[in-house]
């Protein structure tokens, strides 16, 4: 079973043939069995998958990993002649279609920018067939590879001259080695060593765990009724099963969505001093609220995106949203773009100017009137011909649609007024000639009457 089979296997795709697995005996109280299953009984679960469950993180990395995965993604190729599209490219297919028989290009993008957002790092094997073209992309569990630096004296983390990347595949059964030709390596976020890309999760753990946390209190609050908690006064002595026993009847009573507003029923000798503590009080929305602005700061989202609409305004929407594809997702598809580049094309082709690019046209679209007006300005101004604005409508090519034309009026800058001037310097050509002209028919009909 090679890389391919795994990845089966991680997309849930189970191969025919079974093999053995080694079992492990835990009692249900035992703390490994926690840390197996990935849950942390010190606090909110917030490492790798588990960060998924504060919805702020949810929606930061669903707006982002759509965001990329909607961009159509074309194969370019620059020469003499400009930049033109190559779409019966191989490899242009392979990205536009299917990476590979189980996903298409959407799910494939969503997978690896969901990889960057969690851990900071996705991997792409690649798969080549006998004649060395690229025929499937593989994505792989970021937890399942680990990357060692191959200096020709042993492994270890630090770059020489001649050092090499290599990618070790966990495949449950046996360890795969895979060379960095084989594998895309994107890195999300930032990275220290230009090697492996930093969690943003990891960096941002205190703040996660802190809507975490909240979410839970907030979840808690519901569950008890919206009870306020408080003290049990009691006169006299009470054993510890005495305690334990009036404190699970009071709660059963008390607490719950069933008991919300209900009366409690307290025994003589009793008396409940509520301790009053309301979230507004304790600024409970104020700091949720900010922790909200950043988890969204770290990720790039724009609060309008997250449906904050409290300081919104149409112009400020529109502008934000421009700043979301230069400010977020530029650097992201610059980052795939020439990791794909790279791996992708032969030698000969990169210099042959074949590159890799995100179309953004979805994003920076604006609304019709103002691409129209921008389509004339570009039109007049003799650097689109009609053909290429209908292009970008996606509208057929007509003809004599592929020549400049500018507005006839224009001239040049130091020609400006020439035609209003009737002599001296400066004035055009045609203006001086029609002078002469004139000049000699006044001499000629002068000499005239002299003689005369």
């Amino acid at each position: 079973m090679g890389i391919r089979d795994y990845a089966r296997r991680w997309l849930n795709i189970q191969p025919s043939e079974q093999r053995e697995r080694e079992t492990l005996e835990l009692n249900k109280d035992d703390r490994r069995l926690a840390e197996i299953l990935g849950i942390d009984l010190d606090g909110v679960n917030v490492k790798g998958k588990g960060a998924l469950k504060v919805d702020t993180v949810y929606a930061c990395i669903r707006i982002r990993s759509e965001s990329v995965a909607k961009l159509p993604l074309k194969v370019y190729q620059e020469d003499n002649f400009g930049i033109r599209k190559q779409g019966k490219h191989k490899i242009a297919r392979l990205l536009r279609l299917r990476p590979n028989p189980f996903m298409s290009a959407y799910d494939f993008w969503k997978v690896n920018e969901t990889q960057n957002c969690l851990y900071g790092n996705a991997f792409v094997n690649i798969e080549f067939d006998r004649k060395g073209n690229p025929v499937a992309l593989w994505p792989i569990d970021y937890n399942k590879v680990t990357v060692y630096v191959d200096d020709q004296t042993g492994l270890s983390n630090v770059m020489q001259p001649r050092s090499k990347l290599w990618y070790v595949v966990d495949l449950g059964y046996e360890k795969r080695k895979v060379s960095e030709d084989e594998m895309l390596h994107f890195r999300g976020g930032l990275t220290i060593n230009g090697i492996m890309g930093l969690s943003p999760i990891d960096q941002l753990r205190a703040t996660v765990e802190n809507q975490g946390q909240s979410n839970e209190f907030i979840n808690k609050f519901y569950k008890q009724g919206l009870q306020v908690k408080g003290l049990v006064q009691y006169v006299g002595d009470l054993n510890k099963d005495a305690e334990e026993t009036f404190r699970r009847k009071f709660e059963s009573m008390a607490s719950g969505l069933n008991n919300a507003h209900r009366i409690a029923l307290m025994p003589i000798g009793y008396k409940f001093e509520p301790i009053a503590l309301s979230l507004h009080d304790a600024q409970f929305l104020e700091n949720a609220q900010l922790t909200i602005r950043q988890i969204a700061a770290a990720f790039g989202i724009k609060m309008h995106q997250l449906n904050d609409l409290s300081r919104a305004t149409y112009n400020n929407t529109s502008e934000q949203q421009r700043e979301f594809y230069t400010d977020t997702l530029q650097p992201i598809l610059t980052g795939y773009e020439q990791e794909l580049t790279y791996k992708l094309f032969l030698d000969e082709e990169i210099e042959d100017g074949f590159f890799i690019r995100f179309n953004a046209d979805a994003i920076l679209r604006a609304d019709i009137k103002s691409r129209y007006e921008a389509y004339r300005v570009a039109i007049q101004s003799g650097f689109k011909t009609p053909n290429e604005v209908r292009a970008l409508e996606e509208d057929p090519p007509l003809p004599g649609g592929d020549e400049l034309i500018v507005n006839g009026n224009m001239v040049k800058l130091t020609e400006v007024g020439a035609a209003y001037r009737k002599g001296g310097e400066g004035v055009g050509e045609g203006t001086e000639e029609a002078n002469g002209s004139e000049g000699n028919s006044d001499a000629s009909s002068d000499a005239g009457d002299s003689g005369e």
